[in-house]
C-alpha cells in the first residue's frame, strides 16, 4: 500500500466529521478507499483533498451546483406564485359570475312578483265583475218573474 490507510471511525475522529458525511464523500468519489478484511479503509495522505476542493475548477463546480439549486428553488417558488395567482383569478371570476347570476335571479324574482301582483289585481277585478253580473242576473230573474209570473199563472190556469 502506498498511502496511510485508516478505518472510517479513525478518519471521523481525526477530521471531526460525522460517519454519514464521510460515507457521502466516499460515494461521491472524494476519498480514496480500499477494502481489506471486510473493512473499508480510507487513504489518510489526502485527508483534506476530499473535504476541501483542491482546485479552482472544483470550487467553481460547487458554486454551479449551488446556483442550480438556487435557480431550481427560485423557479419552483415562481411556479407556485404563478399557480396561486391563477387560482385567485379563477376565484375572482367565479365570485363575479355568482354575483351576476344572483343579480339576474333577483331581477327575475322582482319581475315575477310584479306579474303576480298584476294577476292578483286582475283576479280581484274579474271577481268583482262576476259578483255584479250575478246580481244583475238575479235582478233580471225577479223582474221577469214579476212581469210574466201572473201571465204564466193565468195561462196555466186555463
Amino acid at each position: 500500500m502506498q498511502g496511510q490507510w485508516m478505518s472510517i471511525n479513525e478518519y471521523a475522529h481525526l477530521t471531526q466529521m460525522d460517519k454519514n458525511e464521510i460515507e457521502t464523500l466516499i460515494m461521491r468519489g472524494k476519498l480514496s478507499t480500499t477494502v481489506e478484511g471486510g473493512e473499508v479503509l480510507i487513504d489518510a495522505s489526502n485527508i483534506m483533498a476530499g473535504i476541501v476542493p483542491a482546485t479552482l475548477q472544483e470550487l467553481n463546480a460547487s458554486e454551479t451546483d449551488i446556483t442550480v439549486g438556487a435557480n431550481f428553488v427560485e423557479k419552483t417558488i415562481g411556479t407556485i406564485i404563478n399557480l396561486h395567482e391563477k387560482v385567485l383569478t379563477a376565484k375572482e371570476e367565479t365570485i363575479e359570475s355568482i354575483k351576476n347570476e344572483n343579480e339576474f335571479l333577483k331581477e327575475a324574482l322582482a319581475s315575477l312578483q310584479e306579474l303576480y301582483d298584476e294577476d292578483r289585481q286582475t283576479i280581484a277585478t274579474l271577481t268583482e265583475q262576476l259578483k255584479l253580473s250575478q246580481q244583475e242576473v238575479e235582478f233580471m230573474r225577479r223582474k221577469y218573474k214579476l212581469m210574466w209570473g201572473k201571465v204564466i199563472d193565468d195561462h196555466a190556469a186555463q
